[in-house]
């Protein structure tokens, strides 16, 4: 079979099509990057928000458009807390709900080919990753979320938590190793829970991977920042751990946190990342931030942007609040008014730049090594190639006219540049290659 697979949302949707790309490629079947030529599309929906859903049927619908003679396989949130109208949509064949995704190559194949040989007992073939255009492994370590954040539907979605044992994830890491994957990514629904039904720990599975695994550069996806023991940053000390998180904030009003049912005070949050940035240098902090969540002041509002303002975060996710029928949130009081979570997003975007710009500016004149990923022509026919800095800061450079035409020159490899300075177009850095 020609598999074509899809995701929508968040990077554990991301970790699990490559689970699922390396097991069909194993059964022999061929993962292919356009959907018109497949027999089997798989989509791994998202319901985050109420915008995610719709987003989600109209990737179905498109898909199905575009060749309705395939196989449409839906998984994901959105399938698990609509399963029934999913399948029921036209050209939908098969739905996987999250509790048996692990299982979705398998399923698929039971339902719709015969026996092939697989295709690495033949050829070596290429990693997913780069088929799909990718330098960075998003790796899924644990599933699933103890916690009821009154605002969040994916724990409804995702269920009870469960962790992957530490030799699968070792593994899973060194194979890409050998395939040349320069970055891996550990995500999660709950990542700080990780190994809380393994008797294990986040830091112990990032102790290991450090120690059992040669991957160059390991980095987080969101982590809740009430997960974290005290002695978590001593692990930076290795340099292959990336200084950079993204630590889901929210408020900065611990009222509203309150309301949220968030575990995390605002000054217990202050010291985490006075904590991080005592022991790391230039470690980079980023954030989650939610306007006009149900019965939110303006004074409310004002102590968040206060607070932001202290804590200084390389980048915001920016989110204006939206009722998810099946939380708690979707049933509070005082809604407040679309203009005004419009007002109060477009302040909290303009701070957002403005703290992104004070953190960059902090770069120039620094050294840094950077892991190019993606090159492009520009006007002029030279090749502008961006990558990430170790504190997760995007870098751009403009090619010497003799590699311009080499569009892989950079691409996967990771440089030592210097930081000039950075756009106020784009806030992107800009660095030469040494």
């Amino acid at each position: 079979m020609k598999v074509y697979l899809k995701a929508l949302g968040c990077r554990l949707n991301e970790a699990e099509l490559a689970l699922w790309s390396r097991s069909f490629r194993a059964s022999g079947h061929q993962i292919i990057t356009t959907a018109g030529d497949a027999d089997v599309v798989v989509v791994n929906t998202c319901a985050v928000t109420t915008d995610a859903t719709k987003k989600s049927r109209k990737l179905m619908n498109r898909l199905h458009r575009e060749n309705p003679q395939s196989k449409l396989v839906v998984s994901g949130c959105y399938a698990t807390l609509d399963a029934e109208n999913v399948a029921e949509r036209i050209g939908v064949d098969l739905v996987v709900s999250n509790q048996e995704k692990d299982q979705l190559p398998q399923k698929v194949m039971g339902a719709f080919s015969a026996n092939t040989m697989p295709l690495i007992a033949m050829e070596a073939g290429e990693s997913s990753l780069f088929m799909r255009g990718r330098q960075r492994a998003f790796i899924k370590i644990q599933d699933g979320c103890r916690y009821r954040c009154t605002f969040c539907i994916v724990t409804v979605a995702r269920g009870a938590e469960r962790s992957r044992i530490l030799s699968d994830i070792i593994n899973e890491v060194n194979d890409l190793v050998q395939k040349g994957i320069q970055e891996v990514v550990l995500t999660g629904v709950h990542v700080g829970g990780y190994g809380s039904d393994l008797d294990s720990s986040l830091y112990a599975l990032v102790d290991a991977l450090l120690k059992e695994t040669d991957m160059p550069r390991i980095r987080f996806a969101s982590v809740e920042p009430w997960d974290l023991p005290e002695d978590f940053f001593t692990l930076f000390e290795n340099p292959r751990l990336m200084p950079h998180m993204h630590l889901p904030l929210q408020s900065g009003a611990d009222s509203v946190l309150r309301r949220m049912s968030r575990r995390c005070k605002t000054a217990e949050f202050k010291d985490l990342i006075r904590q991080a940035r005592q022991a790391i240098p230039a470690f980079n902090v980023t954030s989650d931030i939610i306007v006009g969540f149900p019965g939110e002041t303006e004074a409310e509002w004002q102590q968040t942007m206060d607070y932001v303002e202290s804590i200084g975060f390389g980048h915001l996710h920016i989110f204006s609040y939206s009722p998810r029928e099946g939380t708690k949130a979707a049933r509070l009081a005082n809604p407040v008014d679309n203009e005004i979570k419009k007002q109060r997003s477009k302040a909290l975007h303009q701070l957002a730049d403005k703290m992104k710009g004070s953190v960059l500016n902090v770069q120039k004149g620094c050294k840094v090594e950077v892991l190019w990923e993606q090159a492009k022509p520009n006007n002029e026919g030279q090749m502008i190639h961006t990558g990430y800095t170790p504190n997760y800061l995007k870098v751009e450079t403009c090619a010497k006219s003799t590699i311009s035409k080499t569009h892989d020159a950079l691409k996967n490899k990771i440089t030592i540049t210097a930081i000039q300075g950075y756009s106020l177009d784009n806030l992107l850095l800009q660095g030469t290659v040494l």
